[in-house]
C-alpha cells in the first residue's frame, strides 16, 4: 500500500499542508476540532512521518549500530542482550550486523551505519581487523564510538574491555596453585589484541613461577572453533604426552578438548587439568566441569552502551567529550577439571 502524505491529508481536508503538518505535532494555534480531524485521517490512512526528514530536522535517528563478529556465540549473546535492553529503556533502537570474523565485511558495515545515519557506533573488531581506517574514518565523521572486547588499541575512542593480560595470567596461575607445571596454551589468531594479551599472561604467569616457556607447548587457533579443540588436544598429546595442563583461549575450543580427552579416556584433571576463558554457560554442565575465567559480557555491554550515550549526548548538546576506557573485573572460576593434583 502506499503511504500517505502530509499533501493528501491537506487536501482531503482543505487545508495548508503547514496546518497538517503543525496538527499533528499539537501546535497550540491549531484549533482542537482541525487536530481531530487531521489525527482521524492519518490514522485512516496509515500515516507515518517520514523517518528521513525527521532525522534531518532533529539530527538523531534514534538508532545506533553495533557490530559484533558472532551473533550465535555466548558471550556476544549476553553483549547483545545489555546493549539492547539499555538502548530500549533510553528509546534507542539497535542495528545488530555480524562480519563472521572478515574485515573486509566489517567495513562495508561500518560504510553502511554511516550511510543511514546512525547517532553512534558500537564494535568487536574482527579477528582479520589489521587495518583501521574504517575506524578513523568513524571519529573523521564525528560519529559517537565505542569499542569492546576486541579493540584497536590505538584508535582514540572509549573502549570497554577486560585486562586479558592479567587474566589469562590468573588462569595459570590457577594451574600452577594445583600442582600442573607443564602446561599448553592454545592461543588465538595472531592480529586480535585480546588473544595477543592472554598470551602474554600465559607467558608471564609462567616467568613468576620460574617455569621456563616452551614455544613448542604454544598453538595457534584460526577460527577459534570447537573442532580447533579436538585437533589440538590431540596433536598436544602427540608432541607432548607428559603434558599436564592445558589453558584454552575459549571456552569453546576448551570443550573441544574436554571432547576429545572424554572420547579416548584420558582423565580430567587426573592425568590433564583444562581451564578454558569466558564462563559459556555449557561449562557448568560438562562431565567434568569446565574451569574457566569469568568475563563478564552482559555487563559489558550494558556499560558499552552507557558510554556511547554519553558520548551521544554531548555530541547533540555540541559539548566536547574525551574518550575513556573502563576496564572490567574478571575472575577466575574454579570447577572440576583443575582440581589439586594428589
Amino acid at each position: 500500500m502506499k503511504e500517505a502524505t502530509l499533501k493528501e491529508i491537506a487536501e482531503k481536508l482543505g487545508i495548508s499542508i503547514t496546518t497538517v503538518s503543525k496538527a499533528l505535532k499539537d501546535y497550540p494555534d491549531v484549533s482542537l476540532k482541525t487536530k481531530d480531524a487531521v489525527i482521524s485521517l492519518a490514522k485512516k490512512l496509515n500515516y507515518s512521518p517520514n523517518s528521513f526528514a525527521v532525522n534531518l530536522r532533529t539530527k538523531e535517528s534514534k538508532t545506533i549500530g553495533l557490530i559484533i563478529p558472532e551473533i550465535v556465540h555466548h558471550f556476544f549473546s549476553n553483549v547483545i542482550n545489555g546493549i539492547v535492553a539499555e538502548a530500549e529503556k533510553n528509546g534507542y533502537l539497535v542495528i545488530i550486523l555480524q562480519s563472521n570474523e572478515s574485515l573486509e565485511l566489517e567495513k562495508k558495515q561500518v560504510a553502511l551505519l554511516i550511510n543511514k545515519r546512525v547517532d553512534g557506533i558500537i564494535i568487536s573488531l574482527s579477528n582479520e581487523s589489521n587495518d583501521d581506517s574504517h575506524l578513523k574514518e568513524i571519529i573523521a565523521r564525528k560519529i559517537p564510538f565505542v569499542q569492546f572486547d576486541k579493540i584497536a588499541k590505538l584508535i582514540h575512542s572509549s573502549k570497554v574491555v577486560i585486562n586479558d593480560q592479567i587474566a589469562a595470567r590468573n588462569a595459570v596461575q590457577h594451574l600452577i596453585d594445583n600442582g600442573y607445571r607443564k602446561i599448553a596454551h592454545i592461543r588465538g589468531p595472531l592480529n586480535p589484541q585480546n588473544a595477543i594479551d592472554r598470551f602474554i599472561g600465559y607467558k608471564k604467569a609462567l616467568e613468576m613461577n620460574n617455569i621456563p616457556f616452551d614455544a613448542s607447548l604454544v598453538y595457534t587457533c584460526e577460527k577459534v572453533t570447537f573442532q580447533e579443540g579436538i585437533d589440538f588436544a590431540k596433536q598436544i598429546m602427540a608432541d607432548h604426552s607428559d603434558v599436564e595442563g592445558i589453558f584454552a583461549i575459549t571456552d569453546l575450543v576448551a570443550v573441544g578438548v574436554l571432547s576429545y580427552f572424554n572420547d579416548i579416556g584420558i582423565k580430567i584433571p587426573e592425568q590433564v587439568a583444562v581451564i578454558g576463558f569466558s564462563n559459556w554457560f555449557m561449562s557448568q554442565v560438562l562431565t567434568p566441569k569446565l574451569s574457566t575465567v569469568d568475563q563478564p559480557s552482559h555487563e559489558m555491554g550494558v556499560t558499552s552502551f552507557k558510554l556511547l550515550l554519553e558520548e551521544m549526548n554531548c555530541h547533540k548538546k555540541e559539548i566536547h567529550f574525551t574518550p575513556r576506557t573502563i576496564e572490567l573485573e574478571t575472575k577466575v572460576i574454579a570447577r572440576e577439571s583443575t582440581f589439586k593434583k594428589k
